[in-house]
């Protein structure tokens, strides 16, 4: 048990994903006891038991579901005598687990400028982490974001380099310009990132993905971007977008984010 809470703090720790099942109720024999844990990472990998057999990789595979849609799940198992006997099973009972995801999202924000300064306390009140990327030593400063888990200065055509970025990443381009927005994006629709989106216009942004198509970036991996970033609320200030974007995230993160709307590059 202790070993599952500190592999669950890792991957808090770590911006990684997981789930944990927790047998809560049990009739008869079971496999498993009442408050048998397993940790399922991101990844397929486990730690702990809920009692082995077919019932726990059922169970690996709905902690999977959890860990991809962010919504914890509750689900009853019957261990029939045939069932028993199919599986090796010396038991025969039900019982009740609940598996809830772990990890929030880390955020990668390239540009550190008002629409930053703006975003990261509103990601550090949803327990959301942070890391503020810009080339300009004056704006990349940890005064401006004290927020932040981390705050960096590299150079944009690069800047995703060294990153740590997977499928617990969220990442928002918000660069100072056309040309430094490509140039992430040109690097980020190639990670495995769960979310991208940058800012600009729909023509701005359909004249940068024509750009990346024509570098041969695979049209899929395109219209991965969320582009004018923000859920559509009319925002105009920087505080105003910023709740958009962050709007945006969460509906994103939950599955009820709307549609993409066109660019004019024809996605």
């Amino acid at each position: 048990m202790i070993e599952i809470f500190q592999e669950a703090a890792r991957i808090l720790s770590a911006g990684e994903r997981g789930a944990i099942a927790t047998i809560i109720a049990t009739i008869g024999s079971t496999p498993g006891k009442t408050n048998s844990k397993m940790l399922v990472r991101g990844d397929g990998s486990t730690l702990g038991t809920v009692g082995g057999g077919c019932t726990e990789e059922e169970i690996r595979r709905l902690a999977l579901q959890v860990i991809a849609t962010d919504r914890p799940h509750r689900q009853s198992f019957r261990i029939t005598a045939a069932t028993a006997s199919q599986t090796g099973l010396l038991c025969g009972g039900e019982f009740e687990v609940y598996i809830e995801p772990i990890g929030n999202p880390v955020v990668y924000i390239f540009g550190a400028g008002h629409i930053a300064r703006a975003l990261v306390p509103l990601l550090a009140s949803l327990d959301y982490r942070s890391v503020v990327i810009d080339d300009r030593e004056a704006y990349a400063a940890r005064e401006h974001f004290p927020l932040a888990s981390e705050v960096r200065v590299a150079d944009l055509e690069r800047a995703l380099d060294d990153l740590p970025v997977g499928l617990n990443s969220y990442l928002v381009v918000v660069t100072r310009g056309h040309q430094h927005d490509e140039a992430v994006l040109a690097q980020a629709v190639r990670t495995t990132a769960r979310y991208v989106g940058v800012i600009g216009s729909r023509g701005k942004i359909g004249a940068i993905l024509r750009n990346l198509k024509r570098a041969g970036i695979a049209a899929d991996a395109l219209a991965r971007v969320r582009g004018p970033i923000g859920l559509d609320i009319d925002a105009r200030s920087p505080a105003e977008i910023a709740i958009a974007i962050a709007a945006e995230m969460i509906a994103f993160r939950r599955g009820v984010a709307p549609p993409l709307a066109p660019c004019d590059d024809g996605r």
